[in-house]
């Protein structure tokens, strides 16, 4: 595999020399680029965390995380801001919009952190809120759209600067059914038709159905992987349940 994003032994530990928690232990895995990849596990399995870890919001106890030949756990904090801004996309269950802006001045506004011209600012804004299906509402504030409109918003915002990985926590967390599969829906087209690189934390058996691979997390560590192949996404779903189903007692063979 052509290891774009490359996790090394990496561990995490919280609290204080007599309480101790593992949080991250000794986990190890690569992510191709263009690969939809999920990540699954009960509450406290370290599964958020580790995505804290890959986003550069929280810093390794231990091990390596490369990005291409970037080794992120040796940046500095200037350094790591600069990377966040330039590589990455996050879409969290918290749509976290600004209230006092419209749809399509939120999406400029992650834009214009980063510069460029007025004209390819709104020409990618323009492209962003074309792939999220929501140009018929950029002129609308947050309060007077739906959830599912919110989480596509957040979802052009986080995809305009085109980052090299977007990483979503829960997006569908606070989404009906409805809201929730068309969001999972438009996630694979851009996996598919743009190439967008997305790494997915849920402990939702329907959302990670959509995911090409998941890695299933218990007690900080990766237990088992399932890819989908050329599975149909019910054959995938029902696999994906079989392993939750036992990841409660017996674990299955890595």
């Amino acid at each position: 595999m052509d290891g774009y994003i490359r996790v090394c032994d990496v561990e995490k530990y919280y609290g204080t020399s007599s309480n101790v928690t593992k949080a991250v232990d000794r986990v190890t895995f690569q992510v191709a680029k263009g690969e939809f990849v999920g990540v699954m596990g009960a509450s406290g399995s370290g599964k958020t965390t580790l995505l804290n870890l890959l986003a550069t919001i929280d810093q390794v106890t231990s091990g390596h995380i490369y990005y291409g030949d970037v080794d992120i756990t040796e940046l500095e904090e200037e350094g790591l801001a600069r990377f966040r801004r330039e590589n990455l996309g996050f879409v969290f269950q918290e749509y976290n919009l600004l209230d006092t802006l419209t749809i399509e001045e939120n999406i400029i506004l992650a834009m214009s952190l980063r510069g460029g011209s007025r004209q390819e600012i709104q020409n990618s804004c323009q492209q962003a809120m074309g792939w999220m299906g929501i140009s018929d509402i950029r002129g609308k504030f947050p309060y007077q759209v739906s959830g599912g409109q919110k989480q596509r918003c957040a979802c052009a915002r986080a995809i305009v600067n085109h980052p090299q990985l977007l990483l979503a926590d829960e997006p569908t967390g606070a989404l009906d059914s409805l809201s929730a599969q068309m969001l999972l829906e438009t996630f694979t087209d851009l996996n598919s038709r743009v190439g967008a690189t997305i790494l997915m934390v849920t402990h939702d058996a329907f959302s990670a159905s959509y995911c090409g691979r998941i890695l299933f997390l218990k007690d900080g560590r990766i237990f088992h992987e399932l890819v989908r192949g050329q599975k149909g996404r019910q054959a995938f779903l029902h696999e994906i349940l079989e392993v939750l189903s036992l990841a409660g007692g017996r674990e299955p063979d890595a």
